[in-house]
């Protein structure tokens, strides 16, 4: 596969004349996470932090969890935001978030890969980026595209351990060198859709 990639036309520098769009991996990882679903409250309200809390708190699972995530404070701390008698500071409901999102991956990666492994894989659809303030002369034709993704394991498995060059590398040299010969056309999009 790595032999592929280095023959392929590449975007190189997706904005450098006003295309709009992002990495393929990115958009990859946002569905994911919309598949994953949570807690939809910002963090920044009560309702949102006291969600997180509970969830990363409710067992001894979820407290470890937490804690290799980077949510690293005192049990005192923690009792003290879950009783509501302290504020976490800002760098502390950024780390709550932090930790709240990858266990929620950990815990859901499973089951979604399950979802989107089942028969036969799933149907992902590729929109290219958007080139509506390039110059004519220097678009690109580029279309939109749909492929069938049959293993999912690499993304999945990088997408839940937060490991951002792992799911670039799967995405990147693993899928879209099945889009054929103009696959570096679609490292960066508009958007990527699926469902599972």
């Amino acid at each position: 596969m790595h032999r592929r990639a280095r023959h392929a036309e590449r975007t190189i520098d997706p904005g450098k004349f006003g295309a709009r769009g992002i990495k393929g991996s990115d958009a990859t990882a946002r569905q994911l996470d919309q598949l994953a679903g949570g807690i939809i409250t910002p963090i920044t309200a009560k309702r949102g932090l006291m969600a997180r809390l509970h969830y990363l708190t409710r067992t001894e699972h979820s407290r470890a969890a937490a804690r290799d995530a980077g949510l690293t404070v005192t049990d005192r701390t923690l009792k003290a935001w879950l009783d509501g008698t302290r504020r976490p500071s800002k760098a502390n409901l950024d780390r709550i978030d932090a930790a709240y999102r990858r266990v929620r991956r950990q815990n859901v990666a499973r089951h979604l890969l399950a979802r989107l492994n089942a028969a036969g894989g799933t149907r992902v659809e590729i929109h290219p980026l958007d080139q509506s303030q390039v110059a004519r002369p220097l678009q690109r034709v580029v279309e939109y595209r749909t492929m069938n993704i049959r293993r999912w394991d690499r993304i999945v498995g990088s997408w839940a351990a937060g490991d951002h060059q792992g799911l670039d590398d799967a995405w990147t040299l693993d899928v879209l060198p099945d889009l054929g010969s103009q696959w570096g056309q679609y490292e960066y999009v508009t958007n990527i859709g699926f469902a599972a």
